[in-house]
């Protein structure tokens, strides 16, 4: 049985199964058969997942048939047993609830002194450094409140390509950022004025506006905006 089954993919090259060109090239470069064929993940003794995916599109006349087809229809197709059959009505529901989903709000940001304390509250204690992002909207709507770093203490903060990296996932217009001094003591370090202009650089170049950086200390926060012209200088 295992040598009729390694015997299925001798003729096709590595770089062209599915999973393989799912990797190096993306999902959206591959065709509604290699897609089936990666959820399906495997064919029979007598042939390949990809030609039994080909088969059952060929059962189908479009791909909204198939997201109406039942789970018995689908195991009318040989080679669709329950378990694929379950499976892939499973993937399909998931992929129509995200299709139908919305991007969370989780409020409006009105001002500096607003992010100031809920970060305060969220991060005073904190016992190692932690640079948090809020990612907001043009309307200052909080799309998205993500930890980017977590350090030693006396640890520099992230490099602004792993925030930025994250920003673009979401319909990011603004940004706002913050981290702790475990220290206690507020007051920006060299390192972080550094830090802060290459994020305000970054941001330009990107289309994304930092709004503010916030160094947060015990129980108080330094807004770098307000306590200095830094966000005037680039």
């Amino acid at each position: 049985m295992g040598k009729s089954i390694v015997s299925q993919f001798q003729t096709i090259p590595r770089e062209e199964l599915p999973r393989e060109r799912l990797l190096q090239y993306g999902e959206k470069s591959l065709s509604n058969q290699e897609l089936l064929a990666i959820l399906f993940r495997t064919g029979s003794r007598h042939e390949s997942v990809l030609e039994l995916a080909r088969r059952f599109l060929q059962k189908f006349d479009h791909l909204n048939a198939i997201k109406r087809a039942s789970i018995e229809e689908y195991q009318s197709i040989q080679g669709i047993g329950p378990t694929k059959a379950i499976e892939l009505k499973a993937a399909i529901e998931l992929g129509t609830r995200i299709s139908s989903s919305t991007i969370p709000r989780y409020g409006q940001l009105s001002s500096t002194q607003q992010a100031g304390a809920w970060f305060v509250q969220e991060m005073s204690d904190l016992q190692q450094e932690h640079l948090m992002v809020l990612f907001l909207t043009s309307k200052n709507e909080v799309i998205r409140k993500q930890t980017i770093f977590m350090g030693s203490v006396n640890t520099s903060v992230a490099h602004p390509r792993e925030i930025f990296k994250e920003a673009v996932k979401y319909p990011t217009a603004r940004m706002l950022i913050a981290h702790n001094h475990p220290s206690g003591n507020y007051e920006p370090s060299p390192a972080d004025w550094a830090f802060t202009r290459r994020m305000i650089a970054c941001g330009e170049m990107m289309g994304i506006e930092l709004l503010d950086h916030l160094i947060i200390g015990e129980n108080a926060y330094y807004s770098l905006r307000e306590e200095s012209r830094i966000f005037d200088e680039i």
